[in-house]
């Protein structure tokens, strides 16, 4: 005995129509007939309905479905047991009693499931349905609006079936549903506008439907025909796309409570998702054909692509509507008026942009708001509560009261908020609120069936389905998603232009500052000018005293030595000149710098001195402090050069500056006579305090021939020159 063999169909006896098994009954309508075939061998195992009758055999178990059925179906069996995917109408078969069958397959685990249905006897041409599809999927498409289009599909599928009443059925965010539009014999109850609550179709019966696009129920007082053998298994068979699928009681007892004696469901399924029902109900017995059923899913189709359509061309239109709302707010915020001023005058244009009842503005203490809203301190609290709630930059919801308990005080003022933050100092807060919409929904029933005090008490469907009116408080009108997303924009944009703001005083206060700093700039330059001026003069006079203390000594080394001190004055002179003028201040160029000073010392030196300089500079920018103090190192470095290896006459000499890393190395070489060691003289203590002052070293080392100075200091914020 095989452990997988179908279980016979039990009673319905659960307690909760959630958990009801209604994939799984193990049992068929008997209006057709199933054969359960062996996926490897395509022999059958397990059958239901009148097999031996309609089928005219008597031994079916175990026999090849060949044997059935015949061999040409047998082989598109086999093809699509192989390729493990659902199939749809395979053909027609002619029984020994005449009988015409529609045969259809699908896999299902392990196994292949051949359906077989009665055919019409008149069958409606292909090219016949295919014109008649055209034609109504173009009236969808000129439909102005959701509910004509809805109204022009429950007419449609109406002719299509043939039933007494279609309706077009919505499934609402609560997973309640609302029937849109209706197309009925006059003399039957209407239902339009009617509401069904959620438990009236089980989130299992929603997922089938999202499978089985169609689901026809030819007569809801049938007896479910089991399938045999009824053997034990460890799970229930899975019967999920089975057209023929026995019913849940629960939901035929539902069918007969309304009325109905016949019914067929067609899905509307929008981006994956069961947007709602075509619902089709009859009085009479009522079958549909195939190719009825193939034109209900196709014109299905169409219906769901045009109410994508209109649902996008709507949200197009708001979000349209919303982005000139935001280009107009953004471009008044954006003036150069204080942000506070500008909201709280415009406060109206904000509010209409969302289409709210009232709106207020919170910045710290401040509060500013417009048309129907709650009391001051009311918003206050409130403002906090959704600050609080920091991951949620734009906050919306359409029944306050329900996430925040304090607003059941004034939810017929503000029962819908809608509210985005702007970080900060002092946090910003927008508000929009909508009123309370109290609306009346009527009900096919009464929707809150209290439930049996017995746990354990079967399920039972609602008896009653005459309208029953329900007044509903505590919600506004909802938030779309373009105004959400309308929100989150415009915060961003806020944002920006608060930062422009920002930006804007800050350069205000840079440029003020720069031209302060400018001013300041000028008169120090002016004194810096007036100081050199009067250093200069003061150290021409000190010079110029020199040199007549020289001429008027009769002693040689007295005139050596004021001669050598006056041209010590006259070089810290020229260093002086060169450094402190209007284009120099804190930073120079020192390549420049001691480019300048050579060609200047050199022409007090003599002119012949020129043609001997080689100069090797790298562009370095240092301190104007620093660069004095380099300065006269050098100077001193030539005085040693001209005094030492050339005896006072010309010969050549360079001059190196390179920076090392974080130092800089000034190198003066000579190829005189010159020693690395030799006596050190008040000039070269001078350059060894001069260098100590900087933090450095000083090398000398033989230049083969000559000698070879290099200079070695620290610097501090070193930068190429451009």
């Amino acid at each position: 005995m095989d452990s997988d063999i179908l279980p016979a169909p039990r009673a319905a006896d659960l307690t909760s129509c959630d958990r009801e098994p209604i994939h799984a009954p193990g049992s068929i309508q008997p209006h057709g007939m199933m054969l359960l075939v062996d996926g490897d061998n395509l022999h059958v195992r397990q059958a239901a309905g009148a097999i031996e009758q309609r089928l005219g055999v008597i031994e079916w178990q175990g026999q090849p479905l060949e044997t059935l059925i015949g061999l040409p179906l047998n082989a598109k069996v086999a093809a699509l047991s192989v390729s493990g995917t659902t199939g749809g109408l395979m053909g027609r078969l002619s029984t020994s009693a005449g009988e015409i069958l529609d045969v259809s397959a699908h896999v299902s685990g392990r196994h292949v499931i051949v359906e077989l249905e009665a055919a019409p006897a008149d069958s409606m041409p292909a090219a016949a349905v295919l014109d008649w599809l055209a034609t109504e999927a173009a009236g969808f498409e000129q439909a102005a609006s959701l509910t004509s289009l809805c109204e022009r599909a429950a007419v449609a599928f109406r002719r299509l079936t043939g039933f007494d009443r279609v309706m077009v059925y919505r499934f609402l965010d609560d997973d309640a549903g609302r029937v849109l539009a209706e197309d009925k014999r006059e003399d039957m109850h209407s239902f339009l506008n009617q509401h069904f609550p959620a438990s009236d179709i089980p989130r299992q019966a929603r997922a089938l439907y999202l499978r089985n696009l169609i689901r026809v129920i030819p007569e809801t007082s049938y007896q479910p025909v089991p399938l045999r053998p009824g053997l034990a298994l460890p799970a229930a068979f899975d019967m999920s796309d089975c057209s023929l699928r026995s019913v849940s009681p629960i939901h035929l007892q539902y069918l007969a409570n309304m009325g109905v004696a016949a019914s067929a469901s067609v899905s509307i399924v929008k981006d994956g998702v069961l947007w709602g029902l075509i619902a089709c109900h009859n009085e009479t017995r009522r079958s549909l054909a195939y190719e009825v059923r193939a034109a209900c899913r196709a014109l299905a189709g169409s219906l769901a692509r045009q109410i994508k359509a209109k649902e996008e061309a709507d949200g197009y239109r708001q979000r349209i509507r919303l982005r000139g709302f935001e280009d107009d707010i953004v471009g008044l915020l954006s003036r150069e008026s204080p942000l506070d001023e500008v909201l709280d005058a415009h406060l109206d244009e904000i509010g209409r942009m969302m289409s709210c009842d009232g709106v207020a503005i919170l910045r710290g203490p401040d509060l500013v708001a417009s048309g129907v809203r709650p009391s001051d301190p009311d918003i206050r609290t409130l403002a906090a509560w959704v600050q609080a709630r920091e991951a949620e930059p734009v906050f919306a919801t359409d029944r306050l009261s329900g996430l925040y308990p304090p607003a059941s005080q004034f939810q017929r003022l503000a029962s819908g908020v809608l509210a985005i933050t702007l970080p900060g100092d002092e946090p910003w807060l927008l508000l929009w609120f909508r009123v309370d919409q109290v609306e009346t929904v009527t009900w096919a029933g009464h929707p809150h069936k209290a439930p049996s005090s017995d746990p354990q008490a079967p399920l039972t469907p609602r008896a009653s389905f005459d309208a029953w009116q329900e007044t509903v408080r505590g919600q506004a009108r909802a938030w779309t998603l373009p105004e959400t997303d309308a929100a989150k924009r415009l915060r961003a944009a806020l944002m920006e232009v608060e930062q422009n703001r920002r930006l804007r005083a800050l350069n205000r206060k840079l440029t003020r500052i720069l031209n302060d700093k400018e001013v300041l700039l000028r008169q120090k330059e002016f004194l810096i000018g007036e100081v050199n001026h009067r250093v200069q003069n003061s150290l021409q006079i000190v010079s110029s005293f020199l040199s007549l203390q020289a001429n008027a000594s009769d002693s040689p080394e007295l005139h050596t030595a004021l001669e050598e001190a006056r041209r010590r004055m006259t070089a810290v002179a020229l260093v002086h000149r060169r450094l402190y003028r209007g284009d120099q201040i804190e930073l120079v160029d020192a390549a420049r710098y001691i480019e300048e000073l050579c060609a200047d010392t050199f022409a007090f030196m003599g002119n012949d001195w020129a043609t001997h300089l080689t100069l090797d500079l790298a562009p370095i920018v240092i301190s104007t402090d620093r660069a004095v103090t380099l300065g006269l190192i050098l100077t001193e470095l030539m005085i040693n050069s001209n005094k030492y290896a050339y005896g006072g006459a010309a010969g050549p000499i360079e001059i190196i500056l390179v920076e090392d890393r974080n130092d800089l190395r000034l190198i003066v070489a000579d190829r005189g006579g010159g020693k690395v060691t030799f006596r050190k003289g008040f000039g070269s203590r001078i350059m060894d305090a001069l260098v100590a002052q900087l933090k450095g070293e000083i090398i000398y080392a033989d230049n083969g021939p000559g000698l070879r100075t290099t200079v070695r200091v620290p610097i501090r914020s070193v930068r190429r020159a451009a």
